[in-house]
């Protein structure tokens, strides 16, 4: 990749990792649902409540009708607050009205399919970039207000700059990673071994 003459820091970053393994997956409305999931959450307790979530309903799997008829109830029992029952909803919703079909996820470029999807109240930027880059796969995002990617390039490019000062000089860091910033963030977080899923 050309972008490693580029980086000297990021060429030894991916150098010292462990090859990437893939995430792709064309049921979005399934990985968005996680997502909302595990907003918030450690990763274990995310993942404790989304397998009690998919399990509630037949075949392990949430579909839209049966997540916009299950009750309150139902969805607090399995451990989601009632923001979240809302949220879970909204996906429900807009994927009962065909807005996450994968063929029409598919055609949109980056900027927008992040602004399709944000329109779901409870769907930020972040929790579209983590879409983009693991279940799209798409090559080049950089999701600047990552925290991990923060710590990450802190610590690699011995940044000491706080807020925008520091998201400002980290796009302009990233900018040498055009077209696969996807990857390098993926081996920045995996240089912290905190890699999202």
């Amino acid at each position: 990749m050309a972008i490693l003459g580029k980086d000297p820091i990021l060429a030894t970053i991916i150098s010292q990792g462990r090859p990437l393994t893939s995430s792709k997956s064309e049921d979005l409305y399934y990985k968005l649902l996680s997502a909302i999931v595990s907003q918030q959450l450690s990763t274990k307790a995310a993942a404790t409540i989304f397998k009690r979530f998919s399990e509630f309903f037949p075949e392990n799997y949430p579909h839209p009708e049966l997540v916009l008829a299950a009750t309150d109830e139902m969805l607090r029992s399995v451990g989601l607050s009632f923001q979240k029952i809302g949220y879970v909803r909204n996906v429900a919703a807009f994927a009962a009205a065909g807005n996450l079909d994968h063929a029409t996820i598919d055609a949109l470029e980056d900027e927008a399919l992040i602004l399709h999807l944000t329109q779901i109240k409870g769907v930020g930027l972040w929790t579209v970039e983590m879409l983009l880059m693991f279940a799209l796969e798409r090559p080049d995002v950089f999701p600047v207000d990552d925290l991990g990617i923060q710590n990450a390039m802190k610590r690699h490019y011995s940044l000491e700059e706080t807020g925008k000062p520091l998201r400002l000089r980290m796009q302009q860091l990233a900018e040498n990673w055009r077209p696969y910033r996807t990857i390098a963030s993926k081996y920045l977080w995996q240089s912290l071994d905190n890699m999202p899923k």
